[in-house]
């Protein structure tokens, strides 16, 4: 454990960030904690830090610790709304990366439009939890592959969920996909924890501008409407103007901006 102090040399009850455990420190002023720091690896191997702090100044020691200790690059995601957050990570050095619109999606099929889609001729959508996970495996790293050979996956909104080491499918039960005979073209993830949330829609990229990905989502929306959700959630790269075209099409409403900052 490191217990190097970082004292601000401003009083007698300076203070002190300390590092309690692997990637996490705490701020204390005479023993009582004012502030935490934490960093967390996310799926795609990046580092991303969060510090919770009630005044700026222990904000800035914690921060300085930390990035003392940290390797770069460092992420770290925030509400565009909080200001002053947004504020104490531009004085530790971070630079805005991206920006993220978080959508509510309704699941109504009457509200959406969806209610008569069907997939396109001969393909088929599996539902979740009756998926082939080796055909699952195999869509999924050729739509990353894909995408990393392009944009990049690291342009694709952040995977929050946590996952083994080098298993980028993490519970094969909340995938739905579509399926043509010998192989799967494209997938939705739907995790519900308080609230249903799409983390993924994707489709191949030889087989895009079929009306697959409308054809899952009208899927996935409608099972969610009759298990008694009235909206889902997603988030939307604020240059992917098709993932935007195509939630504000079915009636989706940007509720929320979060900033990717980097240093």
């Amino acid at each position: 454990m490191n217990t190097k102090p970082f004292t601000s040399g401003l009083s007698e009850n300076a203070v002190m960030i300390t590092r309690v455990a692997d990637r996490q420190w705490h701020a204390l002023d005479d023993d009582l904690v004012v502030g935490r720091g934490h960093a967390q690896h996310r799926p795609d191997g990046r580092l991303f830090v969060s510090i919770d702090a009630w005044h700026d100044s222990v904000f800035d020691r914690l921060a300085k610790a930390m990035l003392a200790e940290l390797p770069a690059p460092l992420y770290t995601v925030v509400d565009e709304a909080d200001v002053e957050l947004t504020a104490g990570w531009r004085r530790a050095g971070f630079t805005i990366r991206r920006r993220e619109w978080e959508y509510a999606v309704p699941t109504d099929p009457r509200v959406t439009g969806l209610e008569s889609v069907q997939p396109p001729s001969g393909v088929t959508i599996v539902p979740a939890g009756e998926v082939d996970e080796s055909l699952l495996r195999a869509v999924d790293r050729a739509i990353r592959d894909e995408v990393e050979a392009t944009v990049g996956w690291q342009s694709m909104p952040a995977e929050v969920i946590p996952r083994p080491e080098g298993d980028t499918i993490v519970d094969p039960s909340k995938y739905a996909v579509a399926a043509a005979p010998d192989r799967y073209l494209g997938l939705i993830r739907v995790v519900t924890v308080n609230r249903p949330r799409i983390g993924l829609l994707a489709v191949r990229g030889g087989e895009q501008r079929r009306g697959i990905a409308r054809a899952l989502l009208a899927h996935a929306l409608g099972t969610l409407h009759r298990s008694g959700f009235a909206a889902a959630w997603t988030e939307v790269h604020e240059s992917n103007q098709a993932a935007s075209a195509l939630c504000e099409g079915i009636g989706a409403r940007p509720m929320s901006s979060n900033l990717e900052l980097v240093r």
